[in-house]
């Protein structure tokens, strides 16, 4: 089957990608992990004893920067329905996290630790109609949204992809009513073109309003 102009214009950016050739030459599994990077260096997410969620975690760039920054001292549970081949320090759920099997799986892994924080890197798979990608993606913030609402501690933090566009607006304001401050982020390694960006929300309300 013949490529569309989109996917040559696509595989053209990829490989002519810095970051990519960074991930490559660094042993990273994607150029996710440098949007992450920079995230952790602006905002400090991370911190050793933390026990991090990574949502969609395949093919594991997010996990993999996120064992490296708990050097050992800490938890990350990597949750995907695609498998992903093993990382050091990462604990690997393959599953939906909506599922009884993979709640299951995960509350065997915490084994009673509450949740520090909870990262989703998910985006849908693009049909190049924007209106639904648009929708797509907004289901996926909201689904890890309410996950983060129910696995974290009081005062953890959630770290969610975004696109600009229909629903988002009302999505932040969701958020600011669940946590105490939100801002949002655009790393440089997300490709300027992209609508995407990073919303960050710490301090998860006890009893949100």
């Amino acid at each position: 089957m013949a490529r569309s102009r989109s996917s040559h214009r696509w595989l053209r950016e990829h490989f002519s990608d810095p970051y990519v050739r960074k991930a490559q030459a660094e042993g990273l599994r994607s150029r996710a992990a440098y949007k992450l990077e920079e995230l952790l260096d602006r905002d400090r997410l991370i911190r050793p004893g933390m026990v991090i969620v990574d949502l969609g975690a395949a093919p594991g760039g997010w996990s993999q920067v996120a064992a490296r920054a708990l050097g050992g001292r800490g938890h990350v549970i990597a949750m995907d329905i695609l498998d992903m081949p093993s990382l050091p320090g990462v604990e690997f759920i393959r599953g939906d996290f909506r599922e009884d099997e993979a709640v299951a799986a995960l509350e065997a892994l915490l084994d009673g630790r509450p949740v520090d924080l909870v990262l989703s890197d998910m985006a849908p798979n693009m049909s190049g109609v924007e209106s639904v990608d648009q929708a797509r993606s907004m289901y996926l913030a909201e689904l890890a949204r309410d996950f983060a609402l129910k696995w974290l501690r009081p005062g953890g933090g959630f770290l969610v992809k975004l696109f600009q566009g229909a629903g988002f607006d009302d999505y932040l304001r969701d958020l600011r009513r669940a946590f105490t401050k939100v801002v949002v982020r655009k790393p440089r390694a997300s490709r300027p073109r992209s609508p995407e960006v990073y919303a960050l929300a710490t301090g998860r309300r006890h009893d949100p309003a």
